[in-house]
């Protein structure tokens, strides 16, 4: 259709051989190509445009840059944010929004502003703010793929960033106390859900049968709020009653990310999830003992933990929060 031949004609005006495209980014789980909202919507424009990206996923062996993930790096350009990444793929012709009218293209830019100031406030509280989320599923996974010494520190950074950028939109008079704050934003990110289903309808996409920017960045936020496993999940709930949110997230996870899926089973999953289950378990434990003034030094270098590990497990030290 006329978006695949733009992404041809794409790599024919490229003319002599594309500079390679790389994207640094968060990686997956849950049946998820990445479990980064901002990673997910570059991944998602990528395959919708043809850009032939080449994907870093992130791991405790990283030594990049500590800029904003997603990163995109090419010919010594580095790219952050997903806007500015999106931009540029355009400008190197992988334009996933080519056949859309200028009220299309305005009505994209309208829904986007809508998604970052409704929406992803209360996907930032769902992973980085809610305690039991935070300490059951997001802190123990993104410490586990952060190099050792800054994952005992950077969680708790990416949790502070998170408040701060809740409290910068949502904490103005009268929203003064946080408990206000999370009742309006959850308020907020319910009427967002439920005027994109409305929005989308029947139709597969936003704009008809072919994905555009719209529908990479609502895809990316949608989906992991869709599919993490959350012990608080009032939005996930909210979110599971529109069933063509979720059919959008589906569809789209096998059309154009199948090979992500393809090597976990259902069965390898619940293999995941229970070895996340476990690091959660050791992380709270860790967390126990050392807020005992009586561990004593043995109880620290237990044989039993394996030294490869340690970095992932002991993550409660240097936590303030």
């Amino acid at each position: 259709m006329g978006r695949k031949s733009t992404s041809g004609t794409a790599k024919v005006s490229s003319g002599k051989m594309a500079a390679p495209l790389e994207l640094s980014c968060w990686g997956g789980g849950w049946g998820l190509p990445s479990v980064h909202s901002e990673s997910l919507v570059v991944m998602a424009y990528a395959k919708f445009s043809g850009a032939p990206l080449k994907v870093n996923v992130i791991d405790n062996t990283w030594r990049g840059s500590r800029g904003d993930v997603p990163i995109l790096t090419t010919e010594g350009n580095i790219v952050c944010q997903p806007a500015k990444i999106l931009n540029f793929l355009r400008k190197q012709k992988y334009n996933a929004d080519y056949e859309l009218s200028a009220k299309q293209g305005a009505d994209t830019l309208a829904y986007i502003a809508l998604l970052e100031e409704k929406l992803l406030p209360a996907v930032l509280h769902t992973f980085w703010v809610e305690n039991d989320n935070y300490f059951s599923v997001t802190k123990p996974w993104f410490a586990s793929r952060i190099p050792f010494p800054l994952s005992l520190i950077l969680p708790g950074r990416m949790s502070k960033g998170a408040l701060n950028r809740i409290l910068l939109t949502r904490g103005e008079p009268p929203l003064y106390h946080l408990r206000e704050v999370e009742a309006q934003i959850y308020r907020d990110a319910k009427e967002c859900l439920n005027l994109l289903s409305n929005r989308l309808g029947t139709s597969q996409f936003f704009f008809g049968d072919t994905p555009s920017t719209l529908d990479a960045y609502v895809f990316g936020f949608l989906a992991p709020l869709y599919k993490i496993h959350f012990p608080k999940v009032q939005l996930q709930e909210h979110l599971k009653q529109l069933s063509n949110l979720c059919r959008f997230c589906d569809d789209i996870l096998s059309s154009y990310f199948r090979y992500s899926l393809g090597g976990i089973s259902p069965a390898g999953q619940e293999t995941v999830d229970a070895n996340l289950q476990k690091l959660t378990q050791l992380v709270n434990k860790e967390s126990n003992l050392i807020e005992k003034v009586k561990m004593d030094d043995n109880l620290r270098q237990s044989p039993q933990l394996p030294p490869r590990k340690l970095p992932t497990l002991k993550l409660t030290p240097a936590e303030e929060e």
